[in-house]
């Protein structure tokens, strides 16, 4: 039963990029129930998976709309008993002054976080998805927040490298009580573009990017590409104590998989782009990067003050993600989007292209031990989403689970919610919920278990 529908129709004139093909925004608040399913979703599935991005409720000038600016809005399915029992879009609504919440969603604390990096501290939503408020872990965070936070189950830590441009960087640690236990501010200058980071049981590790706020820059995204700023990367103690850096070839860092100490040395998994990347250039009709996106590992030498680098995988991919019980700690498997021309908008409408063809159809695992990969397919045209992995059950084989992804579906002009068994990987899908819309092409999202 659906009580909405979306409505949604082109909301340009003319050609506006990221307002167009799987970027264009939803108009509707939709809520539906006992969806349709293909498959039989596990009965071990009992929660809500939810994904965050980005989606203009109004803009006063769509020209100068940018992707990463637009109003947050997380898109969710409740899963029980082996049942599709809702879907629900809502918009993140912060408060006057604070931007968009639109880049990730997480569970802390028996509490839903939308998530925004430089600048407002979480948003809280409730189960149905609507907005409760500004969350500062009980009035004890002073100051930005991060849009990647790393969980150590391990020591029940919440980590976070939070900035504010031009201000300062610190290193945040929330205690299992959900109150901000430590806050370290680091020693790094030049506003750099901090997206995210890495956590092992040891140190904290903090890639300093060459990408660099600069108010001067041209709308709509205030970031360039400094040729003289050096990419570093910094390993930092958990407890405390002096950050030491290591010089890198110029690269942007995207995202991590997971990062773990061994021995003298520390492992980082890590998406990047080859250089120059032009943050900026997300609006100066330039393309964002000089090439796709990969999957590199990095292995820090402490002892010999040493970084090598591996190129685990050129197939251009974006989005990792891992079996989070493992965060810190070595893993095995790790699972992408695949992606050709991954935030190559821009170019792509130049040449004509539809933009939504920056995501392809496809999802990735990697096993990291024996380098070998497979790639689940999705139908010609489809836009596949960042895959989320879900342990099937406590104690279960690090790849026993399951692997959810929103993927657009181009026959119905809507989305699916697609869920593959991790150890069956390139099979038919055990379900596939269909949604009564559009999931619009966005950031990061997660499992959020039953208590």
């Amino acid at each position: 039963m659906v009580l909405t529908d979306n409505g949604s129709t082109s909301v340009h004139s003319g050609r506006l990029p990221f307002m167009v093909g799987g970027f264009e925004p939803v108009r509707e608040e939709i809520t539906a129930f006992d969806l349709p399913v293909t498959g039989r979703v596990p009965e071990a599935l009992n929660g809500r998976y939810l994904r965050n991005g980005p989606n203009a409720l109004g803009l006063e000038d769509p020209i100068a709309y940018h992707w990463m600016l637009g109003d947050g809005m997380v898109h969710g399915v409740r899963l029980r008993d082996g049942r599709a029992e809702w879907y629900r879009n809502r918009w993140v609504r912060p408060a006057a002054g604070h931007f968009a919440c639109n880049i990730h969603v997480i569970g802390h604390g028996g509490r839903i976080l939308a998530l925004q990096e430089a600048g407002p501290p979480p948003y809280e939503l409730d189960g149905e998805l609507n907005t409760v408020g500004a969350y500062d872990f009980g009035g004890t965070l002073d100051g930005a927040f991060t849009a990647h936070t790393k969980y150590d189950p391990f020591a029940d830590e919440l980590h976070a490298i939070t900035y504010l441009p031009m201000a300062y960087v610190r290193h945040v640690v929330i205690d299992g009580s959900g109150r901000v236990a430590r806050s370290t501010e680091l020693p790094i200058t030049g506003s750099p573009f901090l997206h995210d980071f890495a956590l092992t049981e040891k140190h904290v590790v903090v890639f300093d990017s060459p990408v660099t706020f600069d108010p001067t820059a041209p709308p709509p995204v205030p970031f360039v590409w400094n040729e003289e700023r050096p990419a570093r990367i910094g390993v930092l103690p958990r407890q405390g104590g002096e950050i030491r850096w290591f010089e890198l070839d110029p690269i942007f860092y995207s995202h991590t998989l997971n990062a773990y100490d061994d021995g003298s040395s520390v492992v980082v998994d890590v998406t990047t782009f080859p250089a120059p990347f032009h943050a900026a250039g997300f609006g100066d009709g330039g393309p964002a990067a000089s090439g796709p996106p990969s999957l590199r590992r990095w292995r820090i030498d402490l002892e010999h003050g040493q970084v090598r680098t591996e190129y685990v995988d050129d197939r251009p991919q974006e989005f990792p993600r891992l079996n989070e019980s493992l965060v810190t700690r070595r893993h095995r498997y790790g699972y992408s989007a695949q992606s050709a021309e991954m935030f190559h908008t821009y170019r792509a409408v130049a040449d004509d292209a539809p933009p939504d063809h920056v995501f392809t159809n496809a999802l990735i695992k990697q096993d990291l031990d024996r380098r070998d990969t497979e790639v689940h397919r999705f139908a010609r045209d489809a836009a596949t989403s960042e895959p989320v992995f879900v342990p099937a059950g406590p104690g279960a084989a690090e790849d026993d689970g399951y692997v959810l992804s929103y993927v657009h579906d181009p026959e119905r002009g809507a989305s699916d919610l697609v869920i593959l068994s991790a150890q069956d990987f390139t099979a038919e899908p055990l379900a596939t919920v269909h949604l009564p819309a559009r999931v619009p092409l966005g950031f990061h999202g997660s499992w959020i278990p039953d208590a």
